[in-house]
């Protein structure tokens, strides 16, 4: 049997237990989905920012092709052959999308931080060290 000693820190916390109220537990349940919203939210932008980045490295590489050309430009499962200021115009389009779409995701997880930051300051005031919000 492994026995572990009271630290001082351990023997000041007996008897010092917070009743955790109802709308206190709301708290702390509404801080642990901000919290998975958080975490989803952040693997869709690194997908975003993964897709932005193609974008431009494709953008890149038709910049040295040549007006002549015909190229294969992907659309849901399908292949179109379009010539090369088509698929320029559709390849702007689709990063100005996914701009809008990463600065969409970004303002949804300022919002969830400061909503979480504020839960965080609301809680630690009332359990102090007792409680532990950190992510």
């Amino acid at each position: 049997m492994n026995r572990r000693m009271l630290t001082k820190e351990d023997e000041d916390g007996v008897g010092d237990e917070i009743e955790v109220r109802r709308e206190d537990q709301d708290k702390i349940n509404k801080f642990s989905r901000l919290h998975q919203h958080e975490l989803s939210i952040e693997e869709e932008l690194k997908l975003k920012n993964k897709e932005k980045e193609e974008l431009d490295d494709i953008t890149t590489e038709l910049e040295l092709a040549d007006e002549e050309d015909i190229f294969p430009y992907k659309i849901g499962d399908a292949f179109f052959h379009v010539p090369l200021p088509h698929a320029q115009e559709m390849l702007g389009i689709s990063a100005a999308r996914v701009e809008e779409e990463i600065t969409e995701l970004e303002d949804k997880m300022g919002a969830i931080r400061d909503e979480m930051t504020q839960l965080k300051i609301e809680l630690y005031a009332r359990f102090g060290k007792t409680i532990n919000l950190e992510t």
